[in-house]
């Protein structure tokens, strides 16, 4: 029962997607601008720098919230906040009244990671930001850290049951950059810092 409560939190807080949000507020859907991503990186592409931070902030902290709420609910259990952090992020990318096509879910896997080891977190900041301003692609940094992440909690001796929800969360989120992947490989990526020139407002 511990395991289905923490997925359901985490899964309900992952569904309230803010780009969606967002861009419905502003009158259109983000699935049908820029990279067709509805998350952070595709608000900033359509709509700038100011909006891609919030939406960021905002994903980060639905995250973070479940993860501290099963932490708060299930003290003694060390796999709850992975568990709910990581079906947050689920939430995200595939929210049910979305028809299942969210994000990519990189920023809630940052807010899981700061709730729980805000250092580990502080790292991954620190590398994504240097990843992207070198390759000028958010999609490289992110596949760079979820593959780090399960890493690190392998070197430090984390419990089998967190080692196997991290890869198989990075997994996920490999699969749903595929494209990203390709269009990198095939130079039609859309690069960061030209993203004013698909600015749709």
């Amino acid at each position: 029962m511990e395991y289905l409560a923490c997925a359901a939190i985490g899964y309900a807080l992952g569904c309230i997607n803010f780009a969606y949000i967002i861009s419905k507020i502003k009158g259109f859907d983000i699935r049908e601008k820029g990279s067709g991503n509805a998350g952070a990186s595709n608000i900033t592409i359509s709509l700038g720098w100011g909006y891609g931070v919030l939406t960021a902030v905002m994903d980060i902290l639905k995250s973070t919230a479940a993860v501290l709420i099963c932490q708060k609910l299930f003290p003694e259990n060390p796999v709850a906040p992975f568990l709910a952090g990581t079906c947050a992020v689920l939430g995200h990318i595939f929210p049910f009244y979305m028809k299942f096509k969210g994000g990519k879910g990189f920023a809630s896997y940052m807010g899981m990671v700061l709730a729980i080891n805000w250092k580990l977190c502080l790292a991954m900041a620190v590398t994504t930001v240097i990843l992207t301003l070198v390759t000028n692609y958010i999609a490289v940094a992110t596949l760079a850290v979820v593959t780090i992440v399960p890493i690190y909690f392998i070197c430090i001796g984390a419990e089998v049951p967190i080692i196997v929800i991290l890869v198989l969360l990075a997994a996920v989120i490999y699969f749903k950059h595929r494209i990203n992947i390709k269009r990198i490989i095939n130079g039609e990526e859309i690069k960061l810092r030209d993203s004013n020139k698909h600015r749709v407002m």
